[in-house]
């Protein structure tokens, strides 16, 4: 841990002054005649206060409603919190009230497709093209239609259009395998579905048609099925059971775009949890609750300002792929990329952030420490003139992957590390436009989040490591999950631990700056004798070894009160797992942390497991060397790599005899 970690940016008082938090604040005091010291003062009113704070947002915000709301917030405790009762709106048409001829609706590329761009008009266009011609399927409000694409304009149209509609969107990317995709789908049962032919990743061509027709064969409530041509343009509908063109369904006559309204509770989309085990949860969120959200961590958290870029790396099958839709919501465009980040080699993003004059460029903790240890320079060899911030989420960013953004990125940048997840569709904590980033700390909790440490009493830890939980309820939290009966599941995946508090399963210590740091997963805790730690610890460590490339711990309680914490290493191309790198790697631990770190073992493996979504196989690892049987421990069809698994099954066997 760092006790007093160093100050790498602070904003100017000009960037301070011209952020959207700043006009938010003097609304407040104008309109309110509420004055706040300071972003603490600010973000305290905001969770004493939620009331009060979410209808000021609606204020601020001007939400279009077409009947308004009768009470802001019910006094149901979490999870059944009801908000802005009696209102209707709609998600889409606050997309589209930022209609200009002044920059681009949003912009794309792949590893086929160049950088191009939809200017307002045509986005529109093609938006009612396709409405129209879901409801000629009889896509109704409350109707399903699911999307098996890449990221790219059709899967942003094809959303748009359904939210149009009050029609609910859910989507898997193209990498996901066919069980993967049915387990999710089949729970929803759709009406429509749009699919790609294949897609290209690392330069390689991946032909979906035959998981394509294995899905639509699984799905039975589906009508009708849009091929999307992305991999070969000459790509048959014909091939496809129920199916018509991409064209042909933006050939759809149509009397203009239209919004239908719903009530605020109306679900909008349905996210799912990574499904290493068990069926994925299916997480329901609703229009208005994600409206509010995005608006407030957009345009507070983000500053993200009308005209300006904004990119995340993502696939459709990513919460984050939701989240860039809505800069559209904050006036902004944005800019999506289908294809692999590492391909043609490390730099093909930042050479990206340059031809696309991104503004604010987001990306996973992974892939800026890989960039870090492959030396990657993007200030010395690629105009980041236009680049004013860099998003981080997916995993807590080790300090020395900070260190690097200011030293081989950019010195005069705003680095925003956030953290939050499917289940809320934003981040619980990250950037605030008036507070200096500091090496290794997430800069804030957002507004309206009440976030605390608990011990495992239940009792709030200051400066200490503890349960990340929320003790009040926010908007964008779901509003149940997908055929969850008395919202069963729903109170076991949060609110079992500590009952009507939201137990959101990561490690987190609130500084005395007020700042955040995340320790990865509470599910995956090493509980060495005793002690617990953060596998994040573990890793930020590892990074510091330049041999290893990536790396997985878990830590096994074995009966007689023994433990055995093995640590897997993947090695960059060319390095050795030598007893050097072992020595190296035992006493950066120890140095850094403590003896209890070290690891029993280091063990080096052919690949870390990863589920499609990114996150490491901790917990079913675990479970595997403990003795579960593999096909119960994780779900291959969920992950990016199954092959990985293949070598902890036989380590398990020889540990386990």
């Amino acid at each position: 841990m760092i006790d007093q970690p160093r100050q790498l940016w602070a904003p100017t008082e000009a960037f301070r002054a011209q952020s959207r938090l700043a006009h938010y604040r003097q609304w407040l005091n104008r309109h309110h005649q509420l004055n706040f010291d300071d972003y603490e003062a600010l973000w305290s009113w905001s969770v004493a206060e939620p009331a009060d704070f979410w209808a000021s947002l609606w204020d601020y915000f001007d939400i279009i409603a077409h009947q308004p709301y009768t009470q802001v917030m019910s006094d149901d405790p979490m999870p059944d919190t009801k908000w802005f009762e009696g209102s209707t709106l709609n998600y889409a048409e606050h997309i589209f009230r930022n209609r200009t001829t002044a920059h681009p609706a949003l912009m794309a590329q792949s590893e086929t497709r160049p950088l191009h761009s939809l200017s307002w008009a045509e986005l529109e266009e093609q938006v009612a093209a396709f409405a129209a011609f879901l409801k000629a399927q009889g896509v109704e409000k409350g109707d399903r239609v699911v999307g098996f694409l890449a990221n790219t304009e059709e899967a942003s149209i094809a959303f748009l259009a359904a939210c149009s509609l009050g029609a609910v969107w859910s989507s898997c990317s193209p990498d996901f395998g066919t069980s993967s995709v049915t387990d999710r789908f089949q729970q929803i049962e759709p009406k429509v579905l749009i699919a790609v032919d294949g897609y290209t990743y690392n330069g390689k061509p991946y032909d979906k048609t035959g998981v394509v027709q294995e899905i639509v064969a699984a799905l039975p409530t589906l009508k009708r099925v849009v091929l999307v041509p992305f991999l070969d343009e000459s790509a048959e509908a014909a091939a496809i059971p129920k199916a018509v063109s991409w064209a042909d369904a933006l050939g759809t006559p149509h009397d203009g775009l239209a919004f239908e309204p719903v009530p605020f509770a109306h679900p909008i989309w349905v996210l799912y949890s990574s499904g290493t085990t068990g069926i994925p949860k299916a997480i329901t969120h609703s229009h208005g609750g994600v409206l509010l959200e995005h608006l407030k961590y957009l345009a507070f958290h983000n500053d993200v300002h009308p005209g300006e870029r904004f990119f995340w790396f993502s696939t459709t099958g990513w919460m984050m792929w939701n989240f860039v839709q809505a800069a559209m919501l904050a006036g902004a465009t944005p800019v999506l990329y289908d294809g692999s980040p590492a391909y043609p080699d490390m730099t093909v993003m930042w050479a990206f952030a340059e031809k696309a004059k991104i503004n604010h460029f987001g990306t996973s903790a992974p892939f800026l420490v890989a960039s870090m240890k492959r030396g990657i320079n993007p200030s010395k060899d690629f105009d980041l003139s236009a680049l004013r911030s860099i998003g981080s989420t997916g995993a807590p960013l080790p300090p020395e992957a900070f260190d690097y953004v200011y030293q081989h990125i950019k010195e005069d940048l705003w680095l925003c590390s956030m953290s939050g997840g499917t289940d809320v569709c934003t981040a619980f904590v990250g950037g605030c436009p008036e507070r200096p980033v500091y090496m290794g700390e997430i800069q804030c909790r957002a507004l309206g989040c009440a976030l605390y440490a608990y011990d495992e009493d239940g009792r709030p830890l200051d400066d200490e490591v503890g349960e990340m939980v929320i003790t009040k309820p926010m908007p964008s939290m779901p509003v149940y999950f997908w055929n969850d009966a008395g919202k069963a599941r729903y109170r076991e995946s949060y609110f079992e631990l500590f009952p009507g508090i939201w137990r959101h399963g990561d490690w987190v210590k609130i500084t005395s700056r007020d700042s955040l740091v995340i320790l990865g997963r509470s599910d995956a805790t090493l509980n060495r004798h005793g002690v617990r730690i953060g596998t994040a610890e573990i890793y930020r460590a590892v990074n510091k070894v330049k041999a290893i490339k990536d790396s997985l711990i878990v830590n096994l309680e074995l009966e007689g009160g023994r433990h055995y914490m093995p640590l897997f290493v993947l090695m960059n191309k060319g390095e050795a797992l030598t007893e050097t790198v072992k020595a190296e790697l035992k006493t950066t631990l120890r140095q850094t942390y403590s003896p209890r770190h070290v690891p029993d073992d280091i063990i080096e493996v052919a690949d870390i497991p990863y589920t499609i979504s990114g996150k490491k196989l901790e917990a079913p690892v675990k479970k595997i060397l403990l003795g579960h049987p593999a096909e119960k421990a994780a779900n291959r069809d969920a992950m990016r790599n199954p092959e990985a698994l293949d070598f902890f099954i036989d380590f398990a066997k020889r540990v386990n005899g």
